[in-house]
């Protein structure tokens, strides 16, 4: 059954994988609703992505998303050359969560968020691979976006702290970060609906 998850989710299943245009509405809505939510509600918003940097207990429970995601990808990957490891990683990553959990609980939330921001991308690179049409390319964009910020969360998870910081000063950053959420959001959804 993971197999069969996984083999769909990256596009390697006989019968192809996850469609490009649900792949597209679902990105669109969660983009509208989340930003429209942000802006009908800028306190708690604000609030939140001030305390989530250091939200060890919501970092345990997206890192927790993650292990078993990556488990499952490592489970059934082509490891090409390397398939003789296959045991050792599947022996070491669950000491490897234990670990980070229990030694790592600084910023957790956002060394947890940009692992599942890289994880999320795959399937979306998927959906948009050796497809026609031009608007696809919005897909991997934002797939890009999520690769590159994760890395940075990852490797160097203050800077989310500052820049929410840099983004939460003045109302005009604010307003710009959400009305691009929305416009980006109601683009793919169109482009989704219509093109995909």
């Amino acid at each position: 059954m993971l197999k069969d998850l996984h083999d769909y989710l990256y596009h390697l299943a006989p019968s192809g994988g996850l469609p490009m245009k649900p792949v597209g509405i679902l990105l669109g809505l969660a983009l509208l609703a989340s930003h429209l939510w942000a802006w009908r509600n800028a306190d708690r918003t604000r609030a939140f992505l001030r305390a989530f940097p250091r939200n060890y207990k919501l970092g345990a429970l997206i890192l927790t998303i993650d292990f078993a995601w990556g488990m499952m990808a490592l489970a059934n990957m082509d490891m090409g050359e390397f398939y003789f490891l296959r045991k050792w990683f599947l022996m070491l990553v669950p000491v490897g969560f234990a670990a980070v959990l229990i030694f790592v609980p600084e910023f957790l939330a956002v060394r947890a968020l940009g692992s599942l921001m890289l994880l999320v991308a795959g399937p979306v690179l998927a959906s948009a691979f050796l497809q026609e049409q031009v608007t696809r390319l919005l897909l991997p964009a934002l797939a890009y976006v999520w690769i590159i910020a994760g890395m940075y969360f990852v490797g160097m998870p203050y800077l989310m702290r500052d820049g929410i910081d840099w983004l939460l000063a003045r109302e005009s950053r604010w307003n710009l970060a959400v009305w691009s959420g929305v416009g980006y959001g109601a683009l793919l959804l169109v482009l989704a609906l219509f093109t995909y």
